[in-house]
């Protein structure tokens, strides 16, 4: 049966694949530059990063799953908010209106081939005031989150509508990725 290391670091994508029944035999974090490239597109880029994350690991004879989740306004990327300002900035941009959260995920064989896919979730955040966004600020939640938000948390109250997978805007889109893992072999019931 085949083994599985798990390219990130996030508790997240750790629960959510624990939902398919499966444990990784190990997790390694991808160090790569996840700067976009001028010009790039959410969709390309959300699929570059899970490529090079899947890539950058040596899983030996393991099979290597890595993702990467992007929150698009349109065809601007928006930060991982690593701060109050940016956190602020997300959540004031998003505010009353749609946007798009492209989760992608590259799985990678013992052979150096990668099979990836890409979920798209569309989500619309109510107005929000600023009584509102200060309290999120206030919470913390945003702090490492694509888009200055995490919907599993305090956030899916302002969410009165959402389109495609709640798990991909968590961080790992379990269709996808359960779809991946039958082809590789992996026995999943």
């Amino acid at each position: 049966m085949p083994t599985l290391l798990l390219a990130s670091a996030s508790p997240r994508r750790r629960e959510l694949l624990a939902r398919l029944g499966v444990e990784p035999a190990g997790v390694a974090p991808a160090d790569i530059d996840e700067t976009p490239r001028k010009a790039e597109l959410p969709r390309d880029y959300a699929l570059r990063m899970s490529r090079e994350k899947a890539a950058a690991v040596d899983g030996g004879e393991h099979y290597v799953l890595a993702g990467d989740t992007v929150v698009a306004a349109g065809r601007r990327i928006l930060p991982k908010a690593e701060d109050e300002a940016t956190a602020r900035k997300c959540l004031e941009l998003l505010s009353g209106r749609r946007h798009r959260v492209l989760s992608a995920i590259a799985l990678k064989a013992p052979d150096g081939s990668i099979r990836e896919r890409l979920s798209e979730t569309q989500i619309k955040f109510k107005r929000l005031s600023q009584d509102e966004i200060d309290a999120y600020v206030a919470s913390g939640e945003w702090h490492g989150k694509a888009g200055g938000y995490a919907i599993q948390g305090m956030a899916e109250a302002l969410i009165p509508w959402i389109q495609g997978s709640h798990s991909a805007v968590v961080g790992l889109p379990l269709y996808e990725t359960r779809a991946l893992l039958k082809a590789a072999g992996f026995d999943l019931g």
